[in-house]
């Protein structure tokens, strides 16, 4: 979507400077305060409560949209912020509302058919349009504040900017900077006072952090616009800040997990999971809210190693699976508060039910996805599944790059570039997709489809193509020959995760997982003769790994021939919708296997 610069600028300018509020409770007169801090006493105390989730992902409730029905997991997990609600009114009851805080730490605008459906089909961004379910929803609950994260760019800034006028909280990001004045383009951070009967106000400021990595996945819509530097960088411009503001707890709601590695190689000079790294690093942080990695860190003490003060990390599961709540302890000596004290845990929504509040303030949004998704677009002959994809030459992931295939091949009709063969990738995103024989619907779709990627065409020769596919064959575990095979054991090896194994359409080749990393790819052959390291080919790939997703080799500084803004999920629903039949005939073929020292696998 276009960028309204003069809109962007104008909104920039405003929220550049950060966000402060006062609490909710009345201030005590400052000759009380005065009053009681005079008289010789037991030291004052306060007790806050910081409540945190993250990577909501558009999960309002405890639904599956691929599978139209409730969720469920072999866990038990329960989703959604109807959960999270409940929990929330639990613990501002028994702490006092006006003794807690309650953060989200990004990524929560795109990730489920309903997030979908109200920036494409039903946009927030109309004239007139709706207001986001999610805003909706994280209003009724009393959010005060959000980070944001990457997936916040997916559908552009003018869809973000939409939301974030849609939210009565602020969306905190310090290293989103405005690429021409390097100037915060959003909030980098929150404050709110606390008030403490017979003491001064105890003042919290929350600094919010994204993930460098948006400049790679959403190249499309950030070039150019915005620019985002490194957490650790930006935490220690802000917190020194903070603390100089009198901030007497300093909060850090980061989308950056903890393990200190990133998914990019060295594209970016910069960490995408740096939280660890900015507790460590950065003195003066009292607690870190962790995003992005979608795993559970109840408590996680990283010691700072300029201070030796330990710093307190949770970071909640995604889908509003958990909450963290960190307890904060401080005392009041010698004039100030400082903080004593910092723990923290999860709480499991599986243990409560949804919010009627929720429920009822998004059920006609709810009922209007459900419709959408079920609309039936074609049929299929047999039914099509991702339970062995990930080992095996599946027909579900061919008929992604078959769709891929002629989109790309229809658009570059007519151009030099027209004359080269179209090949290419996908991912085994999901471990349980499947359509099923008989009438397929857009949720059967979706469901193959996860991910709101977008098309790119990308020219690599034969010799980068081999170099690719070398580098996707890392995800096996290797081998040995003799050994016994165990399918849930041979894969996401070094904890790469499935999306980033991918298929190459066009070419057959073995993949030996009896071999080293690097020297995996064997037979490689296109249209039945050995691969010419010399020819070139139209790779059809996800922006993802187009803007470098996942550090494959070449893709990324490979020359760009065409793009578009239009979701691969809507292109595999509008290839069935024209073809009526779904028959793997039209799209499948068995084009690579596992093998060891050349005996097949399977």
């Amino acid at each position: 979507m276009p960028l309204n610069r003069r809109k962007f600028l104008k909104k920039s300018a405003v929220t550049g400077a950060g966000v402060a509020l006062a609490g909710a409770a009345a201030t005590p007169s400052a000759e009380a305060a005065e009053s009681a801090m005079k008289k010789p006493s037991k030291a004052k105390r306060y007790s806050l409560t910081v409540l945190g989730t993250t990577d909501l992902h558009g999960h309002v409730f405890n639904w599956d949209y691929f599978k139209d029905a409730d969720y469920t997991d072999a866990a038990g997990n329960a989703q959604g912020l109807a959960r999270i609600s409940t929990l929330v009114n639990a613990i501002r009851k028994e702490r006092g509302r006006e003794n807690t805080l309650l953060l989200d730490a990004g990524d929560t605008i795109q990730g489920t058919p309903l997030t979908y459906y109200y920036a494409k089909v039903d946009p927030i961004t109309a004239k007139g349009g709706p207001v986001h379910p999610m805003a909706q929803a994280m209003n009724a609950i009393g959010y005060d504040a959000v980070a944001l994260g990457n997936h916040e760019f997916n559908y552009g800034i003018e869809t973000l900017r939409k939301f974030e006028e849609q939210c009565r909280f602020p969306l905190l990001g310090a290293n989103a900077l405005d690429a021409k004045t390097l100037k915060p383009a959003f909030p980098p951070y929150f404050i709110k006072k606390f008030c403490v009967r017979g003491a001064p106000p105890v003042k919290v400021a929350v600094l919010g952090l994204t993930n460098p990595g948006i400049a790679i996945w959403d190249k499309a819509y950030v070039q150019g616009k915005l620019t985002f530097p490194g957490l650790e960088e930006q935490a220690a411009k802000w917190v020194p800040k903070l603390r100089s503001m009198g901030a007497d707890v300093v909060i850090v709601s980061a989308h950056s997990g903890s393990s200190g590695t990133s998914s990019y190689g060295d594209q970016l000079p910069y960490v995408e999971n740096s939280a660890a790294l900015v507790a460590q690093q950065v003195p003066g942080i009292d607690a870190i809210l962790v995003g992005h990695a979608h795993v559970e860190i109840p408590e996680l003490k990283v010691t700072n190693a300029k201070t030796g003060k330990t710093v307190v990390l949770s970071e909640p599961l995604a889908y509003a699976e958990r909450l963290s709540q960190f307890d904060v302890e401080l005392v009041f000596a010698k004039g100030r508060w400082s903080v004593e004290s910092v723990a923290s845990k999860v709480l499991n929504t599986n243990t409560v039910a949804d919010d009627p509040k929720i429920t009822r303030l998004l059920s006609d949004e709810h009922a209007k996805v459900v419709e959408y998704v079920n609309q039936v677009v074609g049929t299929a002959t047999q039914t099509l599944t991702t339970v062995e994809a990930r080992y095996k030459d599946a027909p579900i992931i061919d008929l992604i790059t078959k769709v891929q295939e002629d989109v790309v091949k229809a658009a570059l009709v007519g151009t030099a570039y027209a004359s080269l063969p179209v090949v290419a990738q996908a991912s085994p995103f999901s471990r349980t997709s499947e359509i099923p024989a008989g009438e397929v619907t857009i949720r059967d779709l979706s469901g193959l489809y996860v991910y709101d990627n977008t098309l790119v065409a990308k020219v690599l020769t034969g010799a980068q193509v081999r170099a690719y596919l070398e580098y996707s064959a890392e995800y096996f575990v290797q081998t040995a020959a003799d050994a016994v095979i165990d399918p849930a054991k041979l894969t996401n090896a070094n904890n790469r995760p499935d999306y980033n194994y991918d298929y190459v359409s066009g070419f057959t080749y073995d993949i030996d997982i009896a071999q080293a990393a690097g020297a995996r790819i064997k037979n490689l052959t296109y249209d039945g003769a050995a691969l010419d390291d010399t020819q070139q080919f139209v790779l059809a790939v996800n922006n993802y790994r187009a803007n470098g997703g996942g550090a494959f080799p070449h893709v990324a500084s490979a020359t760009e021939v065409w793009s578009e803004s239009t979701e691969i999920r809507t292109r595999i629903a509008e290839w069935v919708t024209a073809k009526g039949e779904l028959d793997p005939a039209d799209f499948a073929s068995v084009d690579w296997k596992l093998t060891r020292n050349g005996t097949p696998v399977f």
